[in-house]
């Protein structure tokens, strides 16, 4: 019997991506599924292209007031039903093979936490031919200087971990946070080097403002891993030349 697997949208004025990124879901191989839209007091169309959408299996979840993405994501961890939980943006996109083949792959790891490759896409979701191969274990320290972990490649078991341990905390670069903060508790991640997943990245997004990233993962070092100056510094330089090797 194929296991239930959660999967978590986190959902902020969406409109001009979220049918492509519904329609990636539901084109899946692996059909046994939830998809939980947790709405972040959305302003746009987003409500209404979600609701158009009459399967069972498709979620609406309204949060009470505009919370950011941790606390939005942290709601439909809260609200998840599978042996699985996975992450999608609502504007990125997923090979029709991807829960079929990570599900596969954790099976026979026996793992908790899984990652997998993937390739940048543009503004209307076309690949660009840059691919980012990811290791195939990665632990803790190793993690700290390479953040090749992409938020809508992850999947955890949850039969071999607690909710609480992937709640997210409530700061800039949440995502990253937490796969520190479960590493410290688990011996590795492991990746599956397919590319498996489409990173839509735009021009206004985030994590495309090199400066602000530089800012974020060093908060993270000092403020979140409460790592010394020196070893921060030390563990930037390789997550930079990481992030360029990502990126080229």
């Amino acid at each position: 019997m194929k296991e239930l697997v959660s999967i978590i949208v986190p959902v902020y004025n969406a409109e001009k991506f979220l049918s492509d990124t519904i329609n990636s879901v539901l084109n899946q191989t692996y059909n046994n599924w939830e998809l939980l839209l947790i709405n972040d007091c959305s302003t746009d169309k987003s409500k209404e292209i979600a609701l158009t959408y009459k399967s069972k299996k498709i979620k609406w979840i309204d949060m009470d007031k505009n919370s950011g993405a941790a606390l939005t994501r942290n709601r439909g961890i809260k609200e998840a039903n599978g042996r699985y939980i996975c992450f999608l943006d609502a504007d990125d996109l997923w090979d029709k093979d991807k829960l079929k083949k990570q599900i596969s792959f954790m099976q026979s790891k026996d793992c908790i936490f899984s990652f997998t490759g993937y390739e940048f896409a543009d503004s209307n979701g076309v690949p660009n031919g840059k691919k980012v191969f990811v290791p195939t274990k990665i632990n803790y320290k190793q993690a700290l200087k390479n953040t090749t972990i992409w938020t809508s490649t992850v999947m955890f078991d949850m039969k071999k971990i607690s909710k609480e341990d992937i709640y997210m905390p409530n700061v800039k670069s949440e995502d990253t946070a937490t796969w520190w903060k479960i590493l410290k508790k688990i011996d590795f991640a492991y990746g599956l080097n397919e590319i498996l997943s489409y990173y839509r990245r735009t021009s206004d997004s985030l994590s495309s403002n090199k400066i602000i990233a530089i800012k974020r993962i060093w908060f993270l070092y000092r403020k979140v891993e409460k790592i010394n100056v020196l070893c921060s510094i030390y563990y930037m330089c390789f997550w930079a030349l990481n992030a360029v090797r990502r990126r080229i």
